[in-house]
């Protein structure tokens, strides 16, 4: 049977050959060196390969995402770990309390509201998302169906906002 490398942060390619975060932006021979013997010669690792935040910036996103897991699996301490930079998403804040509230609350049924569904369909074009089916429906029409879809979909929730939202569907 084959040597396997046990300590060594860096995932494998298809065909068996280690790759580190830094493979086409670094030349630095340290990773293509023997296998950590511990976590913390690990992380020494790591940090000779993005040693400051402007070297971190350079990197592709899967680079970042493979430096990240490999930063968690050698425990790096908090003040080294390269931070993500945030991302952007398109769905609204999920508040469920004041004014601009997207959601509902677990008393009301979770969920999101009228107004929180048109902010998504805003900022996501063309978007079919619509509000909970939860009036009285003919048997067969397109409400009822989407109920039947919904409540199939969503048996596995047990969690509190889960059972609320199940609810407000009357599943």
């Amino acid at each position: 049977m084959a040597y396997t490398q046990k300590t060594n942060p860096f995932k494998k390619t298809s065909c068996g050959r280690r790759y580190g975060p830094l493979n086409n932006t670094n030349n630095d021979t340290s990773l293509k060196s023997s296998p950590a013997k511990s976590k913390t010669e690990a992380a020494k690792r790591l940090l000779k390969v993005v040693p400051n935040q402007e070297a971190y910036d350079k990197l592709s996103q899967d680079e970042k995402n493979r430096f990240n897991k490999a930063a968690k699996k050698a425990k790096l301490p908090m003040k080294t770990q390269r931070i993500k930079s945030p991302v952007k998403s398109n769905e609204p804040r999920k508040t469920t309390k004041g004014k601009g509230r997207n959601f509902r609350t677990v008393e009301e049924g979770a969920g999101m509201t009228s107004k929180g569904v048109a902010a998504y369909k805003a900022k996501n074009p063309g978007s079919k998302l619509q509000t909970a089916v939860t009036g009285k429906v003919k048997p067969g029409s397109k409400a009822a169906k989407r109920r039947k879809s919904f409540c199939a979909r969503s048996k596995g929730w047990t969690g509190e906002r889960g059972k609320a939202a199940r609810a407000r569907w009357k599943c």
